[in-house]
């Protein structure tokens, strides 16, 4: 600034030469950003020429004046110039000036008129000076001037788009703020209906530029939901009264429904239809009094669901004439479902969240990475989103066969399949996409995921106590799959023989003596009091169970020290050198359980007293059935299974148990403390108590 002098400058700018009028305004664009430099500059007299400047200047000096204006405003200065003829000129530069560079400087006056607060203005005594009130005359005459300003946002130069977004960002906030409460609402659909957000979201690649002003839309687009859902529904209101008058109309209430009552006269038929008990709860509204049920998300509610009618309108009366068909209790209600779906966009985007934490947000924006966390496009996508998640409820309701008690458990997976898929999404990913995957996704896939978020929730909040739980629930799991596989013992199975069968045939007996050729089948059984193992051998396999009776052989389990399978030879998980089984089909071919024990000392071979001795071998067919008799006989014994079938089945048994005890305790609920005891406050002799259980 020490360069310049200003007393020169300001008389060069009303030089009638344009080219040095051109050389000062340049140069004053540069430094008129500087408050000290902006008052010695207005002190001289500067501000009426610049002023001139920007209202008849063309070409360049147009250019630079303008942006030197836009600067001087920013600075809070200049303010005593701005009136109906600059406000004109500014509109008309935008809505007919094709040169770039004159239309950021126009565009960035306009944002600095229409941001400018009104409070703090000495121009506050004069209404409509600034705001968007300021503009609308000057866009009486130029009624092209919004499309023209959404137009600019697809150009190819992303200043000039940040600009243009500013300016619609600026109207948007003043509008929401000082408009009359049945002017933003026009003023906000005129946007929408000019394509503000398709054309936001086809620049949102343009990081550096547009960064800032998308976010701040983002943030508006907020403001604007929580507005709408602010509203409240009051049937005395035209608009509303005519938006649910819609609704009705959508349903096609003269279509008679498939009951009885058709069969009455014409006469009685269309008394009922003009006087229909169930007008709004046929829609899915719990009484006939539908504008207090959009208390929670108010006139936003109305518009999601009068939106979806409105596209869909054959399947919405389809949908309807399907539900007629059917009980009461199994009918979707279509009405709460809109309504919830509302809700769960509402909660999942954070729409409450305050101004102060969007600005948070803008403070961390320094990179892609950022960015790519802080926008949500597809919060831009509100109505589309609305509609995939109400028609996912309706076919999560169908698939479950759920009736009305349901209704919050179905809800409770929607929220969980917009956490999922929406959440997830990143941000380059279209929205007809996460249509197509919220329409796809399974629903075995999303209970599982609600099982592990809800095992997360009451992990965080009742972690040591729901650790014991989990612990008391593994041991009952144990206890029920010992029972089971022990059971398999008590009905008994057959095993083939194989080679080398004489040499592992069991215990010596008198029975062995008589037998030269080994059969080829062994029945085995476990006897009812489980102290013994009966078994036989036959030469063909029956397709009977045989009693104990025809089993002579059999062993005692008291004297049997270790049960051992050739399954495989890698892992080794019990002390009893019992090993894992494994699937393989090849294995199986040779899979053997082997049951060791001591002989008493009545056994006639009293050399081998204290020896270990092969006392059975079991030859299973299949995987399952060795996993049965291998686990079932080392839990019989009291020591821990080891293959993976049962440790799967264990498990499987300890999680749903788990989970049945987390589906029947809401989050609110406690599982530590004490109840609250009741007084005895104005109690005589002659009361009484109850005692309520508790989990």
């Amino acid at each position: 600034m020490e360069n310049i002098n200003i007393t020169e400058l300001v008389e060069r700018l009303g030089s009638d030469e344009d080219a040095v009028r051109k050389m000062a305004v340049f140069k004053l664009q540069s430094n008129i950003g500087d408050p000290s430099f902006a008052e010695v500059f207005i002190a001289n007299g500067g501000l009426n020429k610049l002023r001139f400047l920007a209202l008849n200047a063309t070409g360049n000096t147009l250019a630079y004046s303008l942006t030197s204006f836009s600067r001087l405003l920013e600075v809070d200065k200049g303010w005593d110039c701005v009136n109906q003829d600059l406000i004109a000129r500014v509109v008309e530069l935008v809505v007919t000036h094709p040169l770039v560079n004159i239309l950021r400087g126009a565009m960035s006056i306009l944002v600095a008129i229409v941001s400018h607060p009104q409070s703090t203005s000495k121009q506050a005594s004069q209404p409509g000076v600034f705001g968007f009130r300021a503009l609308k005359p000057a866009i009486a005459v130029h009624p092209q001037f919004l499309e023209m300003l959404v137009n600019r946002l697809s150009s190819a130069d992303h200043a000039l788009c940040a600009n243009a977004l500013q300016l619609i960002n600026s109207l948007m906030r003043d509008a929401m703020t000082n408009d009359a409460e049945n002017e933003w609402p026009r003023f906000i659909k005129r946007l929408q209906d000019l394509g503000v957000i398709k054309a936001i979201l086809m620049q949102s690649s343009a990081l550096h530029d547009l960064a800032h002003p998308i976010l701040e839309f983002q943030g508006l687009t907020k403001v604007l939901l929580r507005k709408w859902r602010e509203v409240k529904v009051d049937l005395e209101k035209p608009e509303h009264r005519r938006a649910l008058k819609g609704l009705h109309l959508a349903s096609n209430p003269d279509r008679p429904e498939r009951t009885e009552k058709n069969t009455e006269r014409a006469e009685d038929v269309k008394k009922s239809r003009r006087h229909n008990p169930e007008k709004w709860r046929r829609l899915g509204f719990q009484t006939e009094s539908p504008a207090w049920e959009f208390g929670e998300v108010g006139f936003l509610g109305v518009m999601d669901l009068t939106d979806f009618v409105r596209r869909h309108d054959d399947g919405f009366q389809k949908l309807l004439l399907e539900q007629s068909t059917q009980s009461t209790e199994q009918r979707c209600p279509v009405a709460r479902a809109s309504l919830a779906v509302t809700s769960i966009l509402y909660e999942h985007f954070e729409v409450g969240s305050s101004d102060t934490e969007e600005a948070k947000s803008y403070l961390a924006l320094d990179s892609r990475t950022n960015f790519d966390n802080l926008f949500k496009p597809l919060l831009l996508q509100w109505s589309r989103l609305h509609t995939a998640g109400l028609q996912a409820l309706f076919r999560m309701w169908k698939a479950t066969g759920a009736e009305l008690d349901d209704f919050g458990k179905v809800v409770e997976l929607i929220k969980i399949l917009i956490e999922q898929v929406v959440g997830q999404a990143p941000r380059t990913k279209d929205v007809s996409d996460v249509e197509e995957e919220i329409a796809e996704f399974d629903y075995t896939r999303l209970r599982e995921m609600q099982m592990e978020l809800l095992e997360e929730a009451y992990e965080g909040a009742w972690g040591t106590h729901l650790g014991q739980v989990r612990e008391e629930l593994k041991h009952e799991a144990l206890q029920f799959v010992k029972e089971q596989r022990i059971r398999c013992l008590l009905q008994g199975a057959w095993f083939p023989d194989t080679l080398g069968y004489k040499q592992e045939n069991g215990p010596i007996t008198k029975h062995d003596l008589k037998r030269s050729v080994p059969s080829s089948w062994r029945y085995v059984r476990l006897s009812h009091n489980r102290r013994y193992l009966h078994y036989a051998d036959f030469e063909v396999q029956g397709n009977y169970e045989p009693g104990l009776d025809m089993l002579p052989e059999k062993i005692d389990l008291s004297i049997v020290s270790s049960v051992v399978s050739n399954v495989s030879a890698a892992s080794h998980l019990s002390s009893s050198s019992a090993e894992t089984l494994t699937p393989s089909p090849a294995r199986l071919a040779t899979t053997k359980i082997t049951i060791h024990g001591y002989l008493p000392s009545s056994s006639t071979n009293s050399s081998q007293k204290n020896t270990e001795q092969i006392l059975l071998t079991l030859n299973p067919q299949s995987h399952s059935l060795a996993s049965e008799w291998l686990d079932g006989l080392l839990m019989l014994l009291n020591q821990q299974p080891i293959t993976a079938e049962t440790t799967k089945l264990i498990n499987l048994v300890s999680s749903y148990g788990l989970k049945i005890r987390l589906l029947n305790v809401r989050f609110e609920d406690r599982m530590v403390g004490e109840p609250e005891m009741p007084g005895r406050e104005g109690l005589d002799e002659d009361y009484y108590y109850e005692v309520f259980g508790g989990l």
